[in-house]
């Protein structure tokens, strides 16, 4: 008989106030302003340790939303992503309190240089003990191309264009500069590390130098586990290149399919196989110990939910909300004098008051459910035999009672079905988590491992001591 197959699910989780839930910060008992308090996260870590979730994901960005209304001021009234901490510096602190919880963080590929990024994602993977893995991005913030010197954002392909040589640097520092047993600590001998198993990279690229060695010894994992969010085609091809895992959704189960499907073929274009890459989508569960119970925490949220919050974080360029609601959005634009092309997400010949009550209200998203814990499981296990989903990343309504009832409600009932392990029985590094046992390293036919034992190095490549 066929093992059932099982979920794995992570809390969709940013350092500040309203991250996709807008609006919700204000209720009684949400605990969102205090995500600049190191306790906030030690005891969202623990909940979801000991509720038993797979991991954390903890998205980024670099930049202020500015183009709603031409500048930061809604933004920064609703609190949308911003203020902002790093999500890196956050992660030691969670790793000390659990054993087994994983870590998601996302950094751009854009802005910063690869080698010190290596550098704190090593470190990240020792301290975690190969419970990290990189949500890559290429940043798509006008605010954060000037926060980083130049005059506007880098065109979408561009970014990714980047990112390929951005990658190749990094797999040179983790996968090719160190060998794994270059770390001897030869305490009669008084010798840490043998010399000759530690190699330059001398990468001379289109826009990055970068000599090494690496400067930190392989970790458990040597490359974090790759996350990518994209539905774009060059997003695609990239990700069918690189990615481990891909945060993709859709409308309906078709459109969910389609999208996985399209990243299968490109991972075998790529030389690799389809099941190297796991889907995992962004759910909204609402679960209550009652179906009513459920739809009254629903109302509590749609009622509270902030328009402005939602369109200042869409960057919709246009604000509808200064239009009559009963004229079409066409002929809104027109009065805004904008070409309706640059918005193609609108609904041209619907009315500004339909429009903008879809964007706040709308509930046409496959992956939300809202009900007991019985019909939550029975949508989940949908989600995952009828659609191919392999994880969720939860939204968070309401801290901490959404990651709470999920726990107290959801877990219990997945783990009778078998959909997830036992408590405590799920451990090892973030990829073995996702891939099986004995699988803390990247398979061979992932890219990044043309550079192990120094293979594939820019010709003339030396030791880094003669």
């Amino acid at each position: 008989m066929t093992e059932p197959k099982q979920l794995f699910v992570n809390l969709f989780e940013m350092a500040c106030v309203s991250h996709i839930t807008h609006g919700l910060w204000p209720l009684p008992g949400n605990n969102r302003e205090r995500f600049a308090d190191l306790d906030y996260w030690l005891e969202l870590a623990r909940l979801l340790e000991h509720g038993g979730f797979d991991g954390i994901f903890l998205a980024d960005v670099v930049g202020t939303y500015d183009v709603f209304r031409g500048g930061p001021e809604t933004a920064l009234r609703e609190g949308l992503q911003s203020p902002n901490l790093d999500p890196l510096l956050l992660v030691p602190a969670m790793a000390a309190v659990t054993d087994r919880l994983g870590f998601g963080v996302t950094f751009s590929t854009t802005y910063e240089p690869p080698f010190a990024f290596a550098r704190r994602m090593s470190t990240l993977d020792h301290l975690t003990k190969g419970r990290i893995g990189w949500n890559i991005v290429t940043s798509y913030l006008p605010n954060a191309a000037r926060n980083f010197g130049l005059d506007d954002e880098v065109p979408h392909d561009e970014r990714y264009r980047r990112a390929e040589e951005y990658l190749d640097v990094l797999y040179k520092l983790w996968e090719g500069s160190w060998d794994d047993d270059a770390v001897i600590a030869d305490r009669e001998a008084r010798v840490f590390t043998d010399p000759s198993k530690v190699r330059y990279i001398d990468h001379v690229g289109e826009r990055h130098r970068v000599a090494g060695p690496h400067i930190v010894h392989p970790s458990p994992q040597r490359t974090p586990v790759l996350f990518q969010a994209t539905g774009s085609p060059a997003g695609i091809e990239f990700a069918g290149r690189h990615a481990e895992v891909v945060f993709t959704g859709g409308r309906t189960s078709e459109e969910f399919r389609r999208n996985a499907d399209g990243m299968r073929d490109a991972a075998e274009r790529h030389g690799r196989r389809r099941d190297d890459v796991r889907f995992i989508a962004m759910a909204g569960v609402i679960v209550g110990r009652t179906t009513e119970e459920a739809e009254d925490k629903w109302r509590l949220y749609r009622r509270h939910a902030s328009l402005d919050g939602i369109l200042a974080h869409s960057s919709l360029p246009v604000d509808l909300t200064a239009f009559p609601r009963d004229l079409t959005v066409r002929e809104a634009l027109a009065r805004a004098e904008f070409p309706a092309e640059r918005v193609p997400f609108l609904p041209l010949d619907t009315t500004v008051g339909q429009a903008l009550d879809f964007i706040k209200y709308g509930r046409d998203d496959r992956f939300l459910v809202v009900g007991d814990p019985k019909t939550v499981a029975d949508e989940i296990e949908r989600w995952l035999d009828e659609d191919g989903l392999d994880g969720i990343n939860l939204r968070q309504y309401y801290s901490f009672d959404t990651a709470r009832d999920f726990a107290d409600l959801v877990i219990p009932e997945l783990r009778r079905r078998g959909r997830l392990p036992q408590e405590g029985e799920r451990s090892g590094t973030l990829r073995e988590r996702l891939f099986g046992d004995g699988h803390s390293r990247l398979p061979q036919r992932h890219p990044a491992t043309r550079y192990r034992g120094g293979a594939n190095l820019r010709e003339g490549a030396v030791p880094a001591t003669p």
